[in-house]
């Protein structure tokens, strides 16, 4: 709604594909180089400079990045979202195709799969150059010292949830008769975890047989989920519902008891962030399980604001789970908690005006 609120879309430029084949990167930026070196020529010949750039410029694949920003700006602020980005902004700021106060920040794969596969040294030249660093958790923060990151150039900044937009659906949950209804929103990749919320189900409907377990969203693993929950003979209790949208999602969590989310450490090291499903789960005073993973127990604390378990256990989440719909007085503290610390830590319109404070202070350096 914001998008169309602010009329964003007039205000968007996309980024053209950087062709994958080097003689088509070449054969692009050097069409680029000529049609934009009259106008631009100080930023043209810099991200054609071997010497500085290396790779980047000799493939020409440097031109074709920073084409889309030649000529617009100068810009108070530059903000950009995941590391790899900000290596990107970087690179326009040293080549002049843009000019202004460079703002990263970092969500999760940028910090450990990203990293992993590109070596620690991936964000030196960002680390130099950047004004500051924005990580949404302190998890993040202390992975970002220990690429190298100074730590007066680093800020945690969390995302959030408008919380004016669920007050008026927080204390409008129906259950549905005779059922406990059991939620996860998430993409059915590896680190979703949702294997084991699976596994969990199946030790839970031996003691509760009215549990349905419903899967919002989609993705690489669906069919290997399918597989698993007819192994398991959970097709009456477990239904995987594929992607929907954010008013299908909220109608979702109107009529659920438990959101869990089982989120894990990938094999090739991804982690999440923090959950925005978990946010609004706990916005609208839904009781979450989820893991001690990565900033999770930042904004789940375990007793207080939700239940954790470890990764991988689903012996353990089945037992929380148990333990949660046996206990509807402790369900209710956890709703009552986890709204308060949402309004406390999580509020998107504070978080905002943090962020505002931020962009101006960084300006009138």
């Amino acid at each position: 709604q914001d998008i169309l609120k602010y009329n964003l879309l007039s205000r968007t430029t996309y980024l053209p594909e950087v062709p994958t084949g080097r003689l088509r990167r070449i054969l692009k930026g050097s069409l680029y180089a000529l049609t934009q070196l009259p106008k631009h020529p100080k930023a043209v010949l810099q991200s054609l400079n071997a010497i500085k750039f290396g790779k980047l410029a000799a493939s020409f694949e440097l031109i074709c990045r920073i084409v889309p920003f030649l000529g617009k700006g100068p810009y108070d602020i530059i903000h950009c979202h995941f590391g790899p980005f900000g290596n990107l902004g970087v690179q326009c700021l040293r080549t002049g195709a843009l000019k202004g106060k460079l703002v990263t920040s970092f969500h999760g794969y940028d910090l450990t799969s990203y990293p992993k596969k590109r070596g620690k040294q991936v964000y030196d030249m960002l680390f130099e150059y950047c004004d500051l660093c924005l990580p949404i958790s302190n998890h993040w923060k202390n992975k970002l010292i220990e690429l190298g990151c100074r730590q007066d150039k680093i800020a945690v900044h969390r995302m959030g949830v408008d919380l004016q937009h669920f007050n008026n659906l927080s204390d409008a949950k129906k259950r549905i008769s005779g059922k406990t209804r059991i939620l996860s929103v998430a993409r059915l990749t590896e680190k979703k975890g949702i294997k084991y919320g699976i596994e969990a189900v199946s030790k839970v409907i031996e003691h509760f047989p009215e549990v349905e377990y419903l899967i919002a969203g989609d993705g690489p693993l669906r069919s290997q989920l399918e597989g698993l929950i007819k192994r398991l003979n959970l097709e009456t209790h477990v239904r995987l519902l594929g992607w929907m949208n954010q008013e299908e999602v909220t109608k979702l969590m109107l009529r659920s008891d438990i959101m869990i989310a089982p989120s894990v450490t990938a094999k090739d090291g991804d982690e999440e962030g923090i959950p925005v499903a978990l946010m609004e789960a706990m916005a609208m005073k839904l009781p979450v399980i989820s893991t001690y993973h990565s900033g999770i127990p930042e904004l789940v604390i375990d007793g207080q604001t939700g239940l954790l378990v470890q990764e991988r256990d689903s012996a353990e989440l089945a037992d929380k789970l148990i333990a949660l719909i046996g206990s509807p007085s402790i369900a209710r503290e956890l709703q009552e908690k986890g709204r308060n610390y949402m309004e406390e830590h999580f509020n998107i319109k504070t978080l905002n005006a943090d962020l505002e404070k931020i962009y101006k202070r960084l300006a009138s350096i």
